[in-house]
């Protein structure tokens, strides 16, 4: 069977798949509703030819010399994908591509809790998005980001690697610089971002000591500062970032993120009780109101926990918190609300 690119791509999306993998050697498979399926029929060549029918003639000398590559696609059709190419066992190709969405959804597609919303209203200050991947964390970003574009006349700055959803500017005035192609690195961006007078900077991924560094000091100078971290629940988070520094730096760390800390979104996507559904997202939500601010400074990060759920008129929810609801009103069933407990034994004497 020979397809194009754009053939699969649009075979992928008419079964609403979040992700593609092509392998030299292995079946082609498609991610639905969380799960891979496996299709055969695409011959070892035909699979090469895809992968590099996507490849600039650069891109394809980068990957010869043993470099990963990422970047954003445009099939004939419209349809924008995220795109990883490397090698693998024994240098045979591979991509795996991610469908993106053109429409860039609202609060209510993707039922983002009021305290979440109400973040967006933040002028400075840190605000979190986290989650494992593939968890929906560029879409809540996405929604959060559009909303300030609706709402407020400001700059708004975004870093990508890639870039993927475009936003078309509204209210404020919107500029995407996108990783590898537009600028170097997220350092670079998020340095040379602080002189291009930003009111809002999205930061797509604080992946290392000094992307975190620079976005907590942007947070500090008076920019609304979101990004996301590859981390599970609140909690967690704030310790991730404390324990990128160095130890004699942490305590001053903690005493910013205290301060310019507004919120942690903490999110997973689960499969529906209905299956034809898909799959919806469960989120924890911590706003930093002083005794989560004096925890921060005073080491006791265990105890943010024991805030979220004592605040719950506050908007604040625990992950177990959201899983409950979503078991209670039948969007999920109790067993998946139990695999996906972040404290199994607590989520039981909960039900």
């Amino acid at each position: 069977m020979s397809m194009t690119i754009d053939q699969l791509l649009n075979f992928a999306r008419s079964k609403a798949a979040s992700d593609v993998h092509l392998t030299v050697g292995a079946p082609t498979s498609i991610r639905i509703n969380g799960d891979l399926k496996k299709f055969d029929g695409m011959s070892d060549d035909v699979v090469q030819k895809t992968i590099l029918s996507m490849l600039t003639a650069d891109q394809e000398k980068k990957l010869g010399e043993g470099i990963d590559i990422d970047f954003s696609f445009t099939a004939a059709s419209g349809g924008r994908q995220r795109v990883n190419v490397y090698r693998q066992n024994g240098g045979k190709l591979a991509a795996a591509i991610r469908l993106l969405n053109e429409h860039i959804p609202s609060f209510k597609d993707i039922s983002l809790p009021t305290a979440a919303i109400e973040l967006t209203k933040e002028m400075k200050g840190l605000i979190l998005v986290t989650g494992p991947t593939g968890s929906g964390k560029s879409t809540t970003l996405a929604a959060m980001v559009d909303q300030i574009n609706v709402t407020r006349a400001c700059h708004i700055l975004t870093i990508e690697d890639p870039v993927e959803y475009i936003y078309e500017p509204k209210l404020a005035t919107i500029h995407q610089r996108e990783i590898g192609t537009d600028v170097r690195s997220f350092n670079d961006a998020l340095r040379s971002g602080l002189r291009e007078n930003p009111d809002v900077i999205l930061v797509g991924e604080m992946r290392d000591f000094e992307t975190i560094r620079l976005a907590i000091t942007a947070a500090e100078t008076g920019h609304l500062v979101l990004g996301t971290l590859h981390t599970t629940g609140a909690a967690q988070t704030v310790n991730r970032i404390i324990d990128v520094f160095p130890s004699e730096e942490q305590n001053q760390i903690r005493m910013q993120l205290s301060q310019n800390l507004r919120g942690v979104i903490s999110q997973m996507l689960l499969p529906c009780a209905n299956v034809e559904r898909g799959r919806t997202a469960a989120f924890e939500i911590l706003i930093n109101i002083d005794a989560c601010a004096n925890n921060i400074r005073a080491e006791k990060t265990h105890l943010i926990e024991q805030v979220m759920a004592s605040n719950v008129s506050m908007g604040m929810r625990t992950m177990n918190e959201s899983l409950k609801r979503l078991a209670r009103d039948g969007v999920i069933t109790r067993e998946t609300a139990l695999t996906y407990s972040p404290d199994k034994e607590e989520f039981k004497k909960m039900l």
